[in-house]
């Protein structure tokens, strides 16, 4: 309860919410506010008119992306509307601006139509340089993001599915590394089919992981060919038999959890493969908390999504980064190629760590070299495969924009 309170407090006073608007113009004098506004903004206007383009040369646009949710699918709340969903939108725009220099407004719609959300988001284009879907529940969250991408001409991303996924794969990659196993021979199981969980395992799968040796479960159990709620993409993840979790953790080397809290019992973990990876991502409890897991598996690698256990495996190690590279290299889709160029990059940092170890896959999040180093991986290497010209002088840029 103590700390319940805290955070009330934490989010009431000085004032209420976690974000403001700053002023990047000194306005001092009528001469600087006639700049401003009447009659100088007329002027950048007429230029924006002539070129879209110059949208992002005159105005904040370039460094602006929209947190937008309808507050569907909000942590592990649940739909508790948009209005309820906003603490956490802002906390997402605050991830933005400590991390990457990144400005965010949040925008919470109430509205629960697929196609009714994909015309109101499209219709923010011109507002922002990207956008950011967060905590819309699946599998509506795939349709909408799909839609979004298509309309729009500027990075559309939603962190759910996305930011997880990259994590993971760097993460597990690094974890790989340590016991000495590949991803192609490893027997996985999966608690959860939402959209983190899908979303992971085509990255993972397009990494490698073995689809025939993956088991996927919901709270309604396996997913299986008996089944009659499973759609188009959870499809390829069935099984011809419905399967017990304590059939399928034996022999396993790898749980990846993102589901709800308590669907895994400690005593079925006796059964797995020697050194398992054992992530359970679930927020704001784990699928099982690591004190019960150490019980019973004390040479596990365990990650969870919390920041007050060692490893945790949280988005904010890469959605900020990504939309960093976004906007300055103008990147319009976030697609398999950028999400693994910042697997890898991640993943690097991580060993590269001094404190590199079971417990300290990746890198902290207030670790400035995530900053200097991811964008700039994701830059070069889009770049590359466009045969753009690459700013060296990027990492100089990326080295000093916290401190504006």
């Amino acid at each position: 309860m103590k700390f319940y309170k805290k955070s009330l407090i934490f989010h009431k006073k000085p004032t209420p919410g976690k974000i403001s608007i700053k002023l990047k113009k000194k306005i001092n004098d009528i001469n600087d506010l006639s700049l401003a506004y009447s009659p100088g903004v007329a002027n950048v206007c007429k230029e924006i008119k002539k070129k879209k383009k110059n949208s992002f040369k005159y105005t904040s646009r370039g460094n602006l992306v929209a947190v937008i949710t309808n507050g569907t699918a909000v942590l592990g709340l649940g739909d508790i509307g948009p209005l309820a969903s906003k603490p956490v939108m802002e906390g997402k725009s605050i991830l933005f601006k400590k991390f990457a220099g990144i400005d965010s407004f949040d925008i919470e719609i109430k509205e629960k139509n697929p196609n009714k959300l994909v015309n109101i988001i499209k219709s923010l284009e011109n507002t922002f340089g990207g956008i950011n879907l967060e905590d819309i529940k699946s599998p509506d969250c795939f349709y909408i993001e799909n839609k979004c991408k298509k309309k729009m001409k500027i990075p559309v991303f939603h962190d759910d599915q996305h930011g997880t996924a990259v994590v993971v794969l760097a993460a597990l990659k690094n974890a790989l590394n340590i016991v000495k196993k590949k991803i192609n021979k490893i027997k996985t199981v999966v608690f959860g089919a939402g959209a983190a969980a899908i979303a992971c395992l085509n990255l993972l799968i397009s990494e490698g992981l073995n689809i025939k040796k993956t088991f996927v479960f919901d709270l309604k159990g396996i997913l299986n060919n008996k089944r009659k709620d499973i759609d188009k993409f959870r499809k390829k993840f069935v099984k011809n038999k419905k399967y017990t979790i304590k059939e399928v953790l034996k022999n396993s080397d790898f749980i990846l959890g993102l589901s709800t809290e308590k669907v895994i019992k400690g005593k079925f973990l006796k059964k797995m493969n020697k050194n398992p990876i054992i992530f359970v991502l679930a927020n704001p409890n784990p699928e099982i908390f690591p004190e019960e897991i150490k019980k019973y598996r004390g040479d596990a690698i365990i990650a969870t999504g919390r920041s007050d256990y060692p490893n945790q495996v949280n988005n904010v190690l890469c959605f900020p980064y990504i939309f960093r590279a976004a906007l300055d290299y103008k990147i319009k889709k976030i697609n398999n190629y950028i999400k693994k160029i910042t697997a890898y990059s991640l993943s690097k940092l991580g060993r590269k760590s001094k404190d590199f170890s079971k417990k300290k896959l990746l890198p902290n999040i207030f670790n400035r070299k995530l900053i200097t180093t991811i964008p700039y991986d994701i830059a070069k290497g889009f770049c590359k495969k466009k045969k753009k010209k690459f700013n060296k002088k990027y990492y100089f840029f990326l080295k000093n924009i916290l401190n504006d």
